[in-house]
C-alpha cells in the first residue's frame, strides 16, 4: 500500500477517513492516488464511485461503476456486475435525464440478473426502471416496475423500497386518486426523515417528493418538504442534490412573489449543477425564465429559455408567454399550439408526459394568448380541458387557473356579470394560495370586468392593488422609512475609505470595496455595456493589465478528454437505443432517443470545430467574470443590508456576466451622480 504521509498511513485510508467526515474532495483525491497506484480492488472502486459523485465528478463516478461492472462480469459475478449497471443507471437517470443510455444500462443488468432471486440489485433494478418507465411515458409498465421495487426493496433494501414508494405514489396520483397518492407521499417522506437512508437515496427522495407536490400545484405542501430538505442539506447533501434544493427552493420563491431572492437562488443552483451534463443546466434556466418574466424582464427572460432550448429543455410555456410579452400573439399562438400538438420528448420529473398535469400550464397560456388574438374557440377548447384536469386532479390551484381562465373567456365574450362572479372567486384563491403575481393577473381581468360593468370604484381598487403588487415583485423600489430623508439625487460617491450612497432621498455610509467600484462604473452610465476586462482594468494602477490578462493561458478545451469521452459513450448507447426503437416500431421511443442524440453531438460541436480541434475557452474573461460577478453580489448584499430597496433596485438592474450594465426600467429613471 501506498504510504501518503510517511507515518505508514495509506492514501486509502486516509481517503476512507476523510470521507467518514464528509470531507469529500479530500476523500475523491486520495481514492485517485490508490487508484493511480493499483490499490482499488471491487469493493474500493464502489466506494470511491460514490466519493466521486459526493465530492461533483458525475463522469468520474460513471465510468468507475462501469469499470466495476466489467471487472465483475469477466469474473462471472454477475449479480455484482448487475448492481454496477444499475448504478450507471441511476446516476444518468437522475442526474443527466438522458433515457437511451439509462435503457441501454438497465438492459445490461437484466441480463444478468438472476429472475428468481431477491436482493439488492434486483430492488434497484426495479426502482430505476419504473422511473425511465414513468418519464418515459408509460405508466402502466411504471406501476408494475414500483410495485417490484417496493416488495423487493422491503426485504433487501430500504433505499429502493423508498424510491419506489415515491413512483407508487405518483402513479396512484395519475390515476386520479389524489388524496391515496398523497397519503403514500407522506409515508414516503416519513421514511425520509427517520434517517435510515444512505445520503444520495435521502436526497432523491426528498427531491422527488418536491417535484410530486410541484407538478400536483400543492403549494403548501411543497412547501414545507422543500424546508425539510434544505434543512437535511445544510450538512447531509452530497453531488447535485445541493443545487436542486436551490431549484426548489427558487420555485417556491417565484410562486410566493419573492422573485429577486428567487433569481439568486436559482443563479447558484446553475453554478453548482455544472459540474454535472449540461442538459440538466436546462432545469434552472427555464425556471430562471419564468422568474425573469414575471419581473417585467422579457429579454432576459427569452435569454434564459433559449439557453435552456439549447441543452435539450421544454422552455414551453415560458417561450410562448414571452413573445406575448412582446406583442407577437401570432407568433405566441403558434408555439405554444406546436407544444400542445408535438411536445418535445424531454423527461421531466415534475411533469412526466402522458399527464394533464403535463398539459396544465401550457392550456392556461394558450387561453391567455388566444384571447390576445381573438380566438375564442380555440380558448374555450382549452378552458374546457384545463377544467378536466383540473377536477381530476382536486388542486385548488388548479381550479383557481381554470375559473381564471373561464372567466377570462366569458370576458371576451362578452358576459361581464358572469366573468366577474369567476374571477373574483379565482382572485380569492389565489390570495389564500398565497401566490401574489397570479393573484395580481387575475385582478387585472377582474378589474377589466368591473369597467365593462360600471363599476369604477371596484375597478380602481382591483387595478391599484395589481400595481403595487407587481411593482413589489419586479422590485421597483419603495423608500427606506428607516434611514434619514434629504433632498439629495441619487448619488454614488466615494469618500476616503467609504461610500456616499444616497438613493430615493435616504442617505448611507458603505465601506470601499472592488464591489463598489464596478458599481459605480456601471450606475454613472446606464445602458451601457463594460466588458468585465476593462472593469478590471479600471480598478487597477497598473495600465498594463488588460493586455497582461488578454495574453494569458486560455483555460483549456471547452470539453476535457474525459467529459468527450462520456458524451460519446453516451451517443453510442443512444444510437443502439435508436436501432431498437425502430425494430420495435416504437416512435415514440425512437424520438425521445433521437432528440437526445442531437443535444449530444450539439454539445461535442460546441466544443470540437474543424478538424477535431478542441474549442479552447479564455482563460482571463473566465476568471474576471467570476471575480467581477461576486465582487457585485457583495457589494450589493452590502447595500440591501442598509437598503432594503436599493438591493431590490439593484437586484433588477445590475446585469452582470461577461459584459455587465446598469438597466434602469426607462418607465421609472434613477438616475445617479458620482
Amino acid at each position: 500500500m501506498t504510504d501518503a504521509t510517511g507515518d505508514g498511513t495509506s492514501a486509502l485510508e486516509q481517503a476512507r477517513g476523510a470521507a467518514a467526515r464528509g470531507a469529500w474532495a479530500e476523500a475523491y483525491a486520495g481514492y485517485a492516488t490508490a487508484q493511480e497506484a493499483g490499490e482499488l480492488g471491487p469493493a474500493e472502486l464502489a466506494e470511491f464511485a460514490g466519493v466521486a459523485y459526493a465530492a461533483g465528478h458525475l463522469d468520474v463516478s460513471v465510468e468507475t461503476w462501469e469499470r466495476l461492472h466489467d471487472e465483475l462480469a469477466g469474473l462471472g459475478e454477475d449479480n455484482g456486475a448487475a448492481g454496477a449497471a444499475v448504478r450507471v443507471a441511476m446516476h444518468l437517470l437522475f442526474d443527466t435525464a438522458l433515457m437511451a443510455p439509462v435503457r441501454g444500462w438497465l438492459r445490461r443488468a437484466e441480463r444478468l440478473l438472476d429472475p428468481a432471486a431477491a436482493t439488492p440489485a434486483h430492488a434497484w433494478f426495479a426502482a430505476v426502471r419504473s422511473y425511465e418507465r414513468l418519464l418515459s411515458g408509460d405508466l402502466d409498465a411504471a406501476r408494475d416496475w414500483a410495485g417490484q421495487a417496493v416488495a423487493t426493496g422491503l426485504d433487501t433494501d430500504p433505499a429502493a423500497a423508498a424510491i419506489g414508494r415515491v413512483a407508487q405514489a405518483r402513479l396512484v396520483i395519475f390515476d386520479g386518486d389524489v388524496e391515496r397518492g398523497l397519503a403514500l407521499l407522506d409515508d414516503a417522506g416519513a421514511a425520509t426523515m427517520s434517517g435510515d437512508l444512505d445520503p444520495l437515496s435521502t436526497g432523491v427522495v426528498y427531491c422527488e417528493l418536491v417535484c410530486a407536490l410541484q407538478g400536483l400545484a400543492q403549494y403548501d405542501l411543497a412547501e414545507q418538504w422543500t424546508e425539510a430538505m434544505e434543512r437535511w442539506a445544510r450538512t447531509n447533501a452530497i453531488g447535485s442534490i445541493h443545487g436542486r434544493c436551490r431549484v426548489h427552493r427558487a420555485e417556491i420563491l417565484r410562486l410566493r412573489g419573492r422573485c429577486a431572492a428567487a433569481e439568486e437562488q436559482v443563479l447558484l443552483a446553475c453554478d453548482e449543477l455544472r459540474p454535472y451534463v449540461r442538459r440538466e443546466l436546462g432545469w434552472p434556466l427555464a425556471e430562471l425564465g419564468r422568474i425573469r418574466l414575471r419581473r417585467g424582464d422579457p429579454a432576459g427572460a427569452q435569454n434564459a429559455l433559449l439557453a435552456a432550448h439549447r441543452l435539450g429543455w421544454d422552455p414551453e410555456p415560458g417561450l410562448s408567454l414571452v413573445r406575448l410579452a412582446d406583442g407577437d400573439v401570432g407568433a405566441a399562438a403558434a408555439t405554444i399550439r406546436e407544444a400542445l400538438i408535438r411536445p418535445l420528448p424531454v423527461p421531466s420529473k415534475e411533469l412526466p408526459p402522458t399527464t394533464g398535469l403535463r398539459r396544465a400550464p401550457l392550456l392556461a397560456a394558450q387561453v391567455e394568448i388566444a384571447v390576445a388574438g381573438a380566438d375564442l374557440e380555440t380558448a374555450r377548447e382549452a378552458v374546457r380541458e384545463l377544467e378536466d384536469v383540473a377536477d381530476r386532479f382536486s388542486s385548488s390551484a388548479l381550479s383557481a387557473s381554470a375559473r381564471q381562465a373561464r372567466g377570462t373567456v366569458l370576458l371576451a365574450a362578452g358576459d361581464a356579470a358572469g366573468a366577474s362572479a369567476l374571477l373574483a372567486d379565482a382572485v380569492r384563491v389565489w390570495s389564500e394560495i398565497g401566490a401574489p403575481y397570479e393573484t395580481a393577473q387575475c385582478r387585472l381581468r377582474l378589474a377589466d370586468a368591473h369597467r365593462v360593468l360600471g363599476h369604477d370604484q371596484a375597478e380602481t381598487l382591483e387595478r391599484e392593488a395589481a400595481r403595487i403588487e407587481f411593482e413589489r415583485i419586479a422590485g421597483t423600489p419603495a423608500v427606506d422609512q428607516s434611514q434619514p430623508a434629504t433632498t439629495e439625487p441619487n448619488t454614488f460617491g466615494r469618500e476616503g475609505d467609504y461610500w456616499r450612497v444616497v438613493f430615493d432621498g435616504r442617505c448611507m455610509n458603505i465601506r470601499d470595496s472592488k464591489g463598489m467600484h464596478h458599481l459605480a462604473r456601471l450606475l454613472t452610465a446606464p445602458g451601457r455595456e463594460f466588458h468585465v476586462l476593462d472593469l478590471v482594468a479600471a480598478d487597477s494602477e497598473d495600465p498594463t493589465v488588460v493586455g497582461r490578462l488578454l495574453h494569458a493561458d486560455d483555460a483549456g478545451p471547452l470539453l476535457d478528454d474525459r467529459a468527450k469521452h462520456m458524451y460519446r459513450r453516451r451517443l453510442t448507447e443512444i444510437e443502439d437505443d435508436i436501432e431498437e426503437a425502430r425494430a420495435d416500431h416504437d416512435i415514440g421511443r425512437q424520438a425521445q432517443a433521437e432528440f437526445e442524440r442531437d443535444f449530444l453531438v450539439a454539445e461535442l460541436s460546441r466544443a470540437v470545430g474543424l478538424g477535431g480541434r478542441d474549442r479552447r475557452a479564455g482563460a482571463a474573461s473566465e476568471r474576471a467574470r467570476a471575480a467581477v460577478t461576486q465582487a457585485v453580489r457583495k457589494a450589493v448584499g452590502r447595500l440591501r443590508d442598509a437598503s432594503p430597496a436599493l438591493g431590490d433596485h439593484l437586484d433588477h438592474t445590475i446585469r452582470t456576466g461577461t459584459y455587465c450594465a446598469y438597466l434602469p426600467d426607462p418607465r421609472f429613471p434613477s438616475p445617479w451622480t458620482a
